[in-house]
């Protein structure tokens, strides 16, 4: 009997040490289900974690490679936090064990190239940052587990390139941070899943091209930022596009060819209430030389002042032209008229006689 009382009582002093058990190198609070790792000089993955932890800090150290499965013994993860170590390779199905994982920060890494199964597992994913790596290029497919991802941070990358259907399932995302990587053009198709996205930051590239379609999809955009890219001149259709209820628009820093074009492009875009060009007062001239430095919004008004000078050029001398023309056939046709009756009288006086 008493056995039976005290039986109760070692499950739980054994559960008890079970559940404190903390790697060396972490400081494990089990009732905030937390595990800080951080500045722990770690070359490898800690041992045991308390399995209930909910919140594991892995930041700072010096782990180089994440096998598959890694986070086997912590299921409960909800956020991951991976930035600032040396990792440079990610086993596919590394993360496949944290199904409630809702927050993965791998930031400053030296992550260059993502495998097909990098997302395996983490369909619950809300927020996922990868700024400051080595990437070079989205895939298809590549984000293709992450149906419920918000945030996505790939900012300070060298990505050149992103295909089509890089972010094919990502109809939720909300904010897509493409800040400072190496893109040259957008191309139409690249944005098509992203109905909700809000927050577009492509400044910081080398961007001089834009498809006209390329922002159509983005149903729900709020912000697009294109500063400090190498756009000269934009087409009206490529924003006219955007479908929104309200979009702020960001272009300064670009090296503008300011030319009677570019003031009618953004003359009509001004007259679009739900596009806002929030930096237009700071948008400069780069081309031609004359205007190098100008402010666009300084010489904006005497763009098209040299083709309006030389339309009106055209048409005063096409109408002097035709009134030259009318003239001169009106004389023709006198002259005509009097020799006619000349000749007549002459005749007339020859039959007389």
């Amino acid at each position: 009997m008493r056995l039976l009382w005290v039986l109760p009582l070692l499950v739980e002093a054994q559960n008890k040490s079970f559940l404190h058990r903390c790697a060396l190198g972490c400081d494990c609070q089990e009732e905030l289900k937390q595990a800080n790792c951080a500045r722990g000089l770690l070359r490898h993955l800690p041992g045991p974690l308390p399995p209930l932890t909910e919140h594991l800090d892995l930041s700072q150290n010096q782990l180089s490679h994440l096998p598959r499965r890694a986070f086997l013994s912590t299921r409960r993860l909800k956020t991951l936090l991976l930035n600032d170590n040396n990792i440079s390779s990610v086993a596919d199905g590394a993360f496949s064990p944290l199904e409630s994982l809702l927050k993965l920060d791998l930031s400053r890494n030296r992550v260059a190239a993502l495998g097909a199964g990098f997302t395996l597992g983490l369909g619950s994913l809300r927020e996922l940052a990868l700024a400051e790596n080595r990437l070079t290029a989205l895939r298809s497919h590549g984000f293709q587990h992450l149906d419920g991802l918000l945030r996505l941070n790939l900012s300070h990358n060298a990505i050149g390139q992103v295909q089509v259907r890089a972010f094919g399932c990502m109809s939720t995302l909300r904010q897509l941070d493409l800040e400072g990587n190496r893109l040259r053009a957008l191309g139409s198709g690249v944005f098509t899943m992203l109905k909700s996205l809000e927050v577009l930051r492509l400044q910081g590239n080398n961007i001089s091209h834009i498809d006209i379609g390329v922002f159509t999809p983005l149903t729900s955009l709020a912000l697009l930022n294109l500063a400090c890219n190498q756009l000269s001149k934009i087409h009206f259709k490529t924003f006219l596009s955007l479908h929104t209820y309200s979009t702020h628009i960001l272009l300064e820093d670009n090296p503008w060819h300011c030319d009677c074009d570019l003031q009618r492009v953004f003359r009509k875009l001004g007259s679009v209430r739900r596009l806002f060009l929030d930096d237009y007062s700071n948008l400069s001239c780069a081309e031609p030389p004359e205007l190098r430095g100008y402010q666009l919004m300084e010489v904006d008004a005497e763009l098209c002042i040299a083709e309006t000078v030389t339309v009106l050029i055209i048409t005063v001398t096409v109408l002097i032209t035709v009134v030259a023309a009318i003239l001169m056939a009106e004389r023709k046709r006198k002259s005509r008229k009097k020799e006619k009756h000349w000749t007549d009288g002459a005749s007339q006086m020859s039959y007389d006689s």
